[in-house]
């Protein structure tokens, strides 16, 4: 038995709007499910889903067991390595301040920006860590 991948990451928010304006018009994921008031969820690449959550709304537990967090978090989605450089322009066409640019010792590079509720999103190369997949 052995685990596969991470098939879902789970962010916590504020403003469902600014999210789903974020992810799906400057970053391009497609909004696959949507409930007012409680979540918004995305599909990235072909194998994983971003959960975006009001953790008010989570904290308090439904058909799931209670979850959620406070503060920002971290997550790194992957991009084609040819691609950095139009990221990085419609970052910046957008408003959304790129805070770091980080080429890694294995090869691979990042850039960091936030999102509308503070999360850390990593746009990353392959090559950083190594791994079998590339990435």
């Amino acid at each position: 038995m052995n685990i596969k991948a991470i098939i879902e990451t789970a962010i916590y928010i504020t403003d469902l709007d600014k999210t789903e304006a974020f992810y799906e018009t400057i970053l391009g994921l497609t909004v696959i499910a949507k409930e007012p008031g409680h979540h918004v969820f995305f599909q990235e690449g072909t194998s994983s889903v971003l959960l975006a959550f009001i953790a008010e709304t989570t904290l308090k537990g439904d058909h799931l067991p209670a979850h959620g967090a406070t503060g920002p978090r971290h997550f790194a989605l992957g991009i084609e390595a040819d691609a950095l450089d139009g990221w990085q322009r419609k970052l910046q066409e957008s408003g959304v301040a790129i805070e770091q640019e980080v080429e890694w010792p294995r090869g691979g590079k990042s850039i960091y920006c936030r999102d509308p509720a503070g999360n850390l999103v990593e746009l990353i190369t392959s090559g950083v860590w190594g791994l079998p997949s590339g990435w």
